[in-house]
């Protein structure tokens, strides 16, 4: 009954994806679903930007380790994310009238700056593509015994097909849907629970000391670990294109920036809910964190769960994993044909053709991001890497190209090359600081210095 569940879950969404396709008639309602999303479709596609594995596989797991102290990078700094982003970018980027992030730097840089960012922005997406296929291969190995990677590639299909198809307006319509189910799914689970283990204040009266703490200690090394863990999220994930597409895609510039706040409580709100689940697990059947913790939960729902609780269960878990993979798929294509393609060959494509190209980058980046799948299965650390890439090469050109009118091309390049050789020198080393805060001072210390020795580069 799960697995028939299941198999009629993933035909409904392809279902929808085919259906959102008679929507796309160009690239920028492939890309942005024509700028028209209300502010409903836009809140729920921005909460599913990170809600998926990451959130109730990797945060989870990470919080039975180590507490409350181990997830401030997801979900807390996600949801500053969304905050920074309504406060400081939504207006400013919804006025450029842009089709992706990449026009940013093209608009405020030149042709070379675009061409250059968009090199850094594209390959951090494989890896996040890869922790949400991993995470759903995940389900299926629990759920029909299918081996992990034989789970990855059944996703990706599935996912790979209903992007393809329907683009920004697939993944809108199918966000909306999925994150009710998420939802329900996950509030239901967490009720059964709770009552199983005698309430939320015995649950909390026995949980070990030092899960809820939340400060670092007061030495300056822990305090810039954890500012660290606070910006691989929400200050990372700022350049980047699958936020950009999420919010630009919004009917107008006031939708945009309501929909960052509405998405930045509901994450943090709803994401709250698999973290108490993963207390509800250790403290009934501590049995399930012997081992790896990311499948604590749902080997807990299937062992133990009423059929009813299981479709709901592993439905909100498909549904979160599903919404955040098909953006994560969308984003490097749109980059790659709209930044790399379409000026590399001298604008010469139609915008038919270049609507095609974008779809066959939609199957090319997910085969990449499925190999990677079948070889590595840390979700959360393949969703941090992503970050600090963005992090560390594009953060200080875009705050800065929005914020001071002297920033050049020239500053932009260098901080966006400077920042990247740091962080991978630095990995070199066995360090107890995160290789993130040198690399993120470089990029703004070049940023700056860059701009003001090089002044006279013009903005094109």
């Amino acid at each position: 009954m799960l697995l028939f569940s299941i198999i009629v879950y993933l035909i409904i969404t392809v279902v929808i994806g085919y259906w959102a396709s008679r929507k796309v008639k160009t690239s920028g309602d492939f890309m942005l679903a024509g700028r028209s999303l209300p502010l409903l479709l836009s809140s729920s596609a921005l909460f599913a930007t990170w809600f998926g594995s990451e959130t109730v596989f990797g945060a989870s797991s990470e919080f039975l380790k180590g507490g409350l102290y181990s997830v401030i990078e997801d979900p807390f700094g996600a949801a500053l994310c969304l905050l920074l982003f309504g406060l400081f970018f939504a207006r400013k980027l919804y006025s450029m009238n842009l089709l992706t992030l990449g026009d940013f730097f093209k608009v405020r840089y030149g042709k070379r700056t675009e061409l250059v960012a968009s090199t850094f922005i594209v390959p951090s997406y494989v890896g996040y593509i890869a922790a949400q296929l991993v995470a759903m291969g995940l389900i299926l190995n629990v759920v029909t015994g299918l081996e992990i990677w034989q789970g990855v590639i059944v996703s990706a299909v599935v996912v790979t097909f209903y992007t393809y198809v329907g683009g920004m307006w697939a993944i809108s319509i199918t966000d909306f849907i999925q994150s009710a189910i998420i939802i329900i799914g996950l509030l239901v689970l967490a009720v059964i629970l709770s009552q199983k283990a005698g309430g939320f204040a015995n649950l909390l009266n026995e949980v070990q000391p030092g899960t809820f703490r939340f400060l670092p200690k007061p030495e300056f090394k822990e305090i810039i670990i954890y500012l660290a863990a606070w910006s691989v999220l929400g200050l990372g994930s700022i350049p980047s294109q699958d936020v950009f597409q999420r919010v630009m895609s919004s009917n107008s510039v006031n939708t945009a920036v309501r929909s960052c706040f509405i998405a930045a409580g509901l994450y943090l709100t709803v994401a709250m809910i698999p973290l108490f689940i993963s207390l509800c697990v250790r403290h009934l059947y501590p049995e399930f964190i012997s081992g790896d913790t990311q499948l604590a939960l749902p080997s807990m729902v299937l062992s133990h769960a009423t059929m009813p609780v299981q479709i709901l269960f592993f439905g909100s878990l498909l549904s979160a994993i599903m919404s955040t993979t098909s953006s994560a798929i969308l984003a490097p294509a749109a980059i790659f044909s709209e930044n790399l393609v379409k000026p590399l060959t001298k604008h010469r494509f139609s915008d038919k053709k270049l609507l095609m190209i974008t779809r066959f980058s939609v199957l090319g980046f997910s085969a990449l991001a499925t190999v990677m799948a079948c070889l590595r299965s840390n979700i959360y650390e393949l969703v941090g890497e992503s970050s600090i890439l963005s992090l560390v090469s594009l953060f200080a050109p875009l705050v800065f190209g929005l914020y001071w009118k002297r920033a050049s091309s020239t500053g932009a390049l260098m901080a966006m090359v400077m920042g990247t050789t740091t962080w991978f020198v630095v990995n070199r080393f066995d360090l107890t600081w995160p290789s993130l805060v040198p690399a993120l001072i470089v990029s703004i210390l070049i940023m700056v210095v860059g701009s003001l020795v090089w002044k006279d580069k013009q903005v094109v």
